[in-house]
């Protein structure tokens, strides 16, 4: 490289943390929700990357909170083990056996795995499950479907799946308070001891809600929300989500996801960003560039 052309890159650069000003400050002190999953937790490079963002967020005084997912893991788990697992809605059926496999992979090799890859970046983090000190306190989910033809609704049982009811706000607090990114895995706890598996974007979104938090950002495979044409939504509001579910338009894995954005508004969550994972700094492109990126849902 030459001398003319390190100078041109170092004003680039430059130039790059100039426009970036006025939303280093608009997100300073904000509490932003981040969850983790997809590419970025199988690919050891991009977790590298996703541990250096959230490293600087902290470091540029936003406040992350990591909630990470781990379906591919889960799943590889299941088939090593032999046991069998379906899902209804993007939601997996967990029985006994299941969530046995299910906490083992969510709160043991995952969320140690994406803590220490933040720490190796400098910054603090603390791996957590959502029944450390009752973070996330649930219910069992009796899942209610609609058939698309009749429109007749019945409730459908999971298994020990869970549906939040509480979050220990004050944890978190603290944790921010001493400079700590926490990284919870979506496990949670019943009020008689019993352990649930919580949909990942349900746990992001319960702890974004009960956080106040100013974004809640969820990582996937896909470059947003698309319409019936399959044009990705650079915005979309409470209203187009409704009519898009409506129509059968959102469906599948992504339904989760745009309920969750749904309930975390209705929360107090300023607003919602479904974005892909796979894009280098994508959560540093969407909190601190005038474009952003993914979906913004927001009231």
């Amino acid at each position: 490289m030459t001398e003319k052309q390190s100078t041109r890159d170092m004003i680039a650069t430059a130039r790059t943390l100039s426009v970036a000003l006025p939303y280093l400050q608009k997100h300073d002190g904000n509490a932003v929700v981040v969850k983790l999953g997809g590419h970025a937790m199988g690919d050891p490079d991009s977790l590298a990357d996703f541990a250096r963002d959230i490293a600087l967020m902290k470091q540029c005084g936003v406040h992350p909170i990591v909630v990470h997912g781990g379906g591919p893991q889960i799943g590889a788990m299941l088939k090593r083990l032999a046991i069998e697992s379906d899902f209804i809605d993007g939601l997996r059926v967990t029985d006994k056996a299941t969530i046995e496999v299910v906490e083992m992979v969510l709160a043991g090799r995952i969320n140690k795995e994406i803590a220490a890859a933040i720490n190796r970046q400098g910054g603090r983090a603390v791996g957590l499950s959502g029944k450390d000190a009752n973070l996330i306190l649930c219910e069992k989910l009796l899942h209610r479907m609609t058939d698309r033809e009749t429109g007749a609704q019945s409730d459908v049982d999971l298994g020990f799946v869970g549906r939040p009811v509480s979050v220990n706000v004050e944890l978190l607090e603290n944790l921010i308070e001493s400079d700590i990114i926490p990284v919870i895995a979506p496990i949670g706890a019943g009020r008689d001891g019993e352990t649930f598996n919580i949909n990942g974007d349900t746990a992001a979104g319960a702890i974004a809600g009960a956080m106040r938090a100013a974004r809640l950002l969820l990582l996937t495979d896909v470059s947003g929300v698309k319409d019936g044409d399959g044009q990705v939504l650079n915005e979309m509001t409470l209203d187009q989500a409704k009519g898009l579910i409506e129509r059968g338009v959102i469906q599948g894995g992504m339904l989760p996801k745009v309920g969750t954005a749904m309930d975390s508004l209705q929360q107090g969550v300023d607003g919602v960003v479904i974005l892909d994972g796979r894009a280098p700094h994508a959560v540093l492109l969407e909190l601190f560039t005038e474009h952003g990126a993914g979906t913004l849902i927001q009231r």
